[in-house]
């Protein structure tokens, strides 16, 4: 697929939804914090993201405390973190939304760190994705858990050149912390 897509840099897009979250009552969504489980497995995100070698130049995070948190917890295991945005357009947006914010991503970025909610990650996944690899589309289908991520790679010039069916679905991964 990467083969006969649009010309230019090789780029990755990176999704990663975010850690479990706990739903204390009286907290409003867009405040829940992360669970014992979730502040576990977002640093095993972070790790398995450095393992992956998918390690972003920039990241885009809604501003829910959930995403916010998982992403600090996961940039925490990296050297240097790359700058973050944070972007109220993320929390809960769907496909159309999505690629609005991604399509903003300056061109000298070559791999973006999207960091946000289902069920608009899941179903970004399966419109950028005009294949992936071995049985990945069909595990993103059956189900894209907290802490998954999917990685997505495409040619084009700019981000603006992401477009539904442009990307090739290279891996999915549900890292998991130690208890």
């Amino acid at each position: 697929m990467i083969e006969r897509a649009a010309s230019g840099p090789l780029r990755r897009l990176v999704v990663l939804r975010h850690a479990k979250s706990a739903r204390p009552e009286g907290v409003a969504d867009h405040e829940r914090p992360l669970a014992s489980r979730g502040r576990r497995d977002a640093p095993a995100a972070g790790r398995a993201l450095a393992d992956m070698d998918c390690l972003p130049g920039l990241a885009l995070c809604s501003t829910a405390v959930r995403a916010r948190r998982t992403w600090e917890l996961a940039a925490a295991q990296w050297g240097t973190p790359p700058p973050v945005r944070l972007d109220a357009r993320l929390y809960h947006a769907d496909v159309p939304a999505l690629l609005e914010v991604i399509r903003e991503t300056p061109a000298e970025v070559e791999t973006l760190l999207l960091v946000g909610h289902n069920p608009g990650l899941e179903d970004l996944v399966l419109a950028l994705a005009d294949d992936g690899l071995d049985d990945l589309l069909d595990r993103v289908r059956a189900k894209f858990p907290t802490s998954a991520v999917a990685v997505l790679d495409w040619r084009g010039a700019t981000w603006r050149d992401l477009v539904p069916g442009g990307a090739l679905l290279t891996s999915v991964a549900v890292p998991r912390g130690r208890r």
